[in-house]
């Protein structure tokens, strides 16, 4: 009997140590954020809808497959959900020793942006590698977010302080001049709205943040004087600031826009219905200015369920940022609601008449393939701090 016993009691051990270690492997996924992979996929699929409404009709007219737009949103959408998930299968504190490669490489996508990158619309923003176009200004972002963590998780023992903030600075600076160059001053903007958020995460000194807000103006009027910012760029500006008072040129997206939006009211005119919509008033209606295909077709009801999508992604990345278990965890996190929250912000603002027009895409929403895989990177690193929160 003792022998059986001792049988079974080994046989019992053995399964109890499989047991665990198949507990291990999987005890990341089951702390998963399934409400944020929800929100994330309402807003893709509503993307989705709104490029096929924006695009079908002309490519109906030049007797071009109407879902090329969608199929191909739908192909880079399979790379990115790729690439999220593969972020999310590393834990985000070892990828905090590939933050300075990642970082390099994003600067080098950079400048070769400005050597031998594709123009379009006066604007060079892609590279053409092997028939593949991609806008490394998209990748930037979470790559900044992931170099910013990890230089104040390793700042942290030593005091957050001048240092710090100069170092911070450079690290976003150069990223943000090379795409200032492109010109692409939305994008920008997001990177300043990164830093601060990141630097406000921290607990950096006041007077450190209010000396960014001063470098950041500076910087502006300096870009001004220099001749940086286009023409068509210091018009949207001048027609924001004066509210309206620029020529027909400068005003007719917004003018465009704004009549959009407002002719769907309630409820919207229907899906495939709007007039400003499929007659292609509204220039770059499937990119940039998507809300406007929303708001007209869908009204008030679709923008509330597209902003109800975008609080609950922000609230869970709140959520994940401050159940974090490290500094590391709870920046990356941080720096991806801001990042998020920016964007939507400046979108929507400027199709609605209270932000200037940037040029400035709709995360998991706005046609583009590098906008969309360089969004669910960043979901991915939620939900790499989101599942190793307890261990």
């Amino acid at each position: 009997m003792s022998t059986d016993y001792a049988g079974d009691r080994s046989q019992r051990m053995a399964r109890e140590e499989v047991q665990r270690q198949w507990s291990g492997v999987f005890s990341p996924l089951r702390r998963m954020d399934l409400t944020l992979l929800v929100a994330v996929a309402g807003l893709v699929a509503l993307g989705l809808l709104l490029i096929y409404s924006a695009t079908q009709g002309r490519m109906a007219s030049a007797e071009l497959d109407p879902l090329q737009y969608v199929n191909r949103q739908l192909a880079t959408g399979g790379l990115g959900l790729i690439a999220m998930l593969a972020v999310m299968s590393v834990d985000y504190r070892l990828l905090r020793a590939w933050a300075v490669p990642i970082y390099v490489a994003t600067l080098a996508s950079l400048v070769a942006v400005l050597l031998v990158g594709v123009t379009e619309l006066g604007a060079t923003r892609w590279l053409d590698i092997a028939g593949f176009r991609f806008q490394p200004s998209e990748l930037a972002k979470p790559a900044l977010v992931l170099m910013l963590a990890a230089l104040f998780h390793e700042r942290r023992e030593d005091g957050l302080g001048l240092r710090a903030l100069v170092e911070a600075l450079v690290i976003a600076a150069i990223p943000a001049a090379l795409i200032i160059v492109q010109p692409d001053l939305g994008t920008a903007i997001v990177f300043v709205a990164i830093t601060f958020g990141v630097l406000l995460m921290a607990r950096v000194k006041v007077r450190y943040l209010i000396a960014l807000v001063v470098i950041g103006v500076t910087s502006l009027v300096g870009a001004y004087q220099l001749g940086i910012l286009r023409d068509y760029q210091l018009a949207r500006l001048a027609q924001f600031v004066q509210a309206g008072q620029g020529g027909d040129a400068d005003t007719y997206n917004v003018d465009q826009a704004l009549a959009a939006v407002g002719a769907g009211q309630v409820s919207g005119q229907g899906l495939l219905q709007g007039t400003q919509t499929q007659l292609g008033f509204v220039p770059e209606n499937h990119t940039d200015f998507i809300f406007t295909v929303l708001g007209e077709e869908l009204g008030f009801l679709g923008a509330v369920l597209l902003l109800g999508l975008y609080a609950v992604l922000l609230w869970r990345a709140f959520v994940i940022a401050a159940g974090a278990r490290d500094t590391l965890g709870t920046l990356i996190a941080a720096g991806v609601a801001i990042a998020f929250a920016v964007q939507m912000f400046i979108n929507v603002g400027m199709s609605v008449g209270i932000m200037p027009v940037t040029g400035l895409p709709l995360p998991l929403v706005s046609y583009g393939g590098t906008n969309l895989i360089g969004s669910l990177l960043m979901i991915g690193l939620l939900e790499s701090v989101a599942m190793r929160r307890h261990g």
